[in-house]
């Protein structure tokens, strides 16, 4: 019996062949050693996060979600529904905040739902997977399973945009979210406890229309963790991780910098530390390569 079971989201971009199947990778890994037990809702579909650049509009937003919410009600009756990706749950809560709270949206997305045999009855809360580390095991449980030290190593802690607003991580300040901080310190490493683009956009919704100024934002986040000695920026959200380690190179050849900084999952960083291999932290699928802790992954 798992000692914490949930109803798992796995979204879009963890599938195999996919941006951030490593992120998949090292989670399952973490989850091992914290005897955590993800079940994925069955025939689960896609969050929304990309149909409104094709015309989707609200209830079809909230009807995409809703019958993933009412899947897990239906099949996970009970657990608390649980996302990996950043985009994934904001949209997921977000539909459920504007359900639980609006009579009229929500006769609207069950009249939709109803085509598919579904009733939205909004019972089971949604979260991201670092509010149940924090919540429901918390920092000093979280450094139990930890065998491998990454002492030494120092990570800025980059938050984003999704997981912190509108809606955040339960006491944590908006504007310096410490979260990220303390799951490295959990873990041995080092965070940057001054680095002041944590909470910057990295432009990923501009990454296509508008590159110039995307790349201005990646830019800023990664000089400032260069000025601020560190070796890798860590993330809990794979857009973030995508758009800051793959455009480094193009930024690059356009400006003639030299920026090659490893960008991480949380999740990378506690498998490792609790004994996880290179390949089990999904540390093989980086562009840039995570070296220093590719070393201590490799480590007897």
């Amino acid at each position: 019996m798992a000692k914490k079971e949930y109803s798992f989201y796995p979204g879009c971009s963890s599938q195999s062949r996919t941006s951030a199947v490593n992120y998949m990778v090292s989670v399952n890994s973490m989850c091992e050693s914290l005897d955590i037990k993800l079940s994925p809702i069955p025939d689960w579909n896609c969050c929304s996060a990309s149909i409104s650049y094709a015309g989707g509009q609200e209830l079809e937003r909230l009807a995409l979600n809703a019958r993933n919410l009412t899947l897990s009600e239906r099949h996970l009756p009970g657990k608390d529904i649980v996302a990996t990706c950043a985009g994934c749950w904001l949209n997921a809560r977000e539909a459920k905040e504007k359900l639980d709270h609006n009579p009229q949206l929500l006769a609207e997305t069950n009249e939709a739902l109803k085509e598919a045999g579904l009733v939205y009855k909004g019972t089971a809360p949604v979260r991201h997977m670092v509010e149940v580390l924090i919540e429901d095991f918390g920092y000093d449980e979280l450094k139990k399973p930890v065998v491998k030290s990454l002492a030494g190593v120092k990570f800025a802690g980059y938050v984003g945009c999704q997981t912190n607003r509108p809606f955040g991580v339960a006491g944590e300040s908006f504007e310096n979210p410490l979260y990220l901080d303390k799951l490295i310190e959990a873990v041995g490493g080092e965070p940057i406890a001054d680095y002041e683009h944590k909470v910057s956009c990295c432009g990923g919704s501009l990454a296509f229309p508008e590159p110039e100024k995307s790349q201005k934002l990646i830019r800023e986040i990664v000089e400032s963790a260069y000025d601020h000695g560190a070796d890798a920026i860590v993330t809990p959200c794979p857009l973030c991780q995508a758009n800051v380690e793959v455009y480094q190179s193009e930024i690059n050849r356009k400006y003639g910098t030299k920026l090659n900084m490893p960008v991480l999952y949380y999740s990378q960083l506690m498998s490792v530390a609790y004994g996880g291999t290179v390949k089990q932290a999904g540390l093989d699928g980086h562009v840039i390569k995570p070296k220093k802790l590719q070393e201590i992954a490799a480590k007897k």
